[in-house]
């Protein structure tokens, strides 16, 4: 369950900035090496890939990422402070979508320059566009995309789709307190994020069961932003990618926590969703042009 390994928080990585910090050495969210790599692959893209439509902008984007290592808890490296993490070399679920859809809006564009990107990155990541701190993070997949609709980014599609109510409490960071280093012992965050998921639950969230998602592969298209739903309580989503077309069968791509890597499944979508048995069906956002 990537979105489930990405909420856990406690990490290596997080120690060992913690140890750096007391030692008196610290690293910016975008290091001099993701910065030069994100600069490189921003230039990397032919001129004509401007010229369509964006959903087939994405595939080639996102098959540019394809092997780049499965890392969760990138975001997190700097508990004591929100910073705008920029990393393309190792990436989580939700780290491929972001950066596969920025980069493909930037091509569109014309502005594939490194202030657009960082720019695009806190448009996309943060609610309202605007990082104001750990809780304006769009930590919840569903809070994502109606964020982003409500931006211009993406429409969510699942109802139209035939997708009945989710029917569950999203509640999953709150009642993890535990997990959350930021959350751990800070009240006024445990408020903010109990509001964010107040806003979440007086909402109507639809997806499409597991057994009923073959039924609307002919109205999928590639690049549409798949979010997999999940019977883990208070949780909304579990794991996210793309949808990708090819031979007229229906797949998904993604970073694979368990391949450790970023990849097209092997599988069609509902056949992939079926090996895990906590997963339950999808929510779908169409990327805008």
């Amino acid at each position: 369950m990537n979105l489930l390994n990405r909420h856990s928080l406690i990490s290596a990585i997080v120690l060992i900035s913690i140890t750096l910090l007391s030692i008196g050495i610290t690293a910016g969210p975008a290091d001099d090496y993701e910065e030069m790599k994100c600069r490189k692959k921003l230039n990397s893209f032919d001129a004509s890939l401007k010229d369509l439509p964006i959903n087939e902008v994405i595939a080639e984007v996102g098959k540019s990422f394809t092997g780049t290592p499965y890392v969760a808890g990138t975001l997190d490296e700097y508990p004591n402070t929100e910073e705008l993490v920029i990393n393309i070399t190792g990436l989580d679920c939700v780290t491929f979508v972001e950066n596969a859809l920025i980069f493909s809006r930037l091509i569109k564009s014309g502005k594939t320059d490194f202030d657009n990107y960082k720019k695009e990155l806190e448009l996309i990541r943060y609610r309202g566009g605007k990082n104001s701190g750990y809780s304006s993070r769009l930590h919840y997949f569903t809070d994502w995309i109606y964020d982003n609709e409500k931006k211009g980014i993406v429409k969510d599609i699942t109802s139209d789709l035939g997708g009945v109510n989710i029917g569950k409490n999203i509640d999953f960071m709150t009642s993890h307190r535990n997990s959350y280093k930021q959350l751990q012992d800070n009240n006024n965050l445990m408020e903010e994020m109990h509001e964010v998921e107040n806003n979440i639950n007086s909402r109507e969230i639809y997806y499409i069961p597991l057994e009923n998602i073959s039924s609307v592969y002919d109205k999928l298209r590639t690049g549409d932003i798949v979010g997999i739903t999940t019977s883990i309580g208070g949780l909304d989503i579990a794991h996210t990618g793309f949808v990708y077309k090819e031979g007229g069968n229906t797949y998904l791509m993604h970073a694979s926590l368990k391949n450790k890597k970023v990849e097209i499944s092997a599988s069609e979508l509902q056949d992939y969703i079926m090996g895990n048995s906590k997963q339950t069906g999808i929510v779908v956002a169409r990327v805008l042009e």
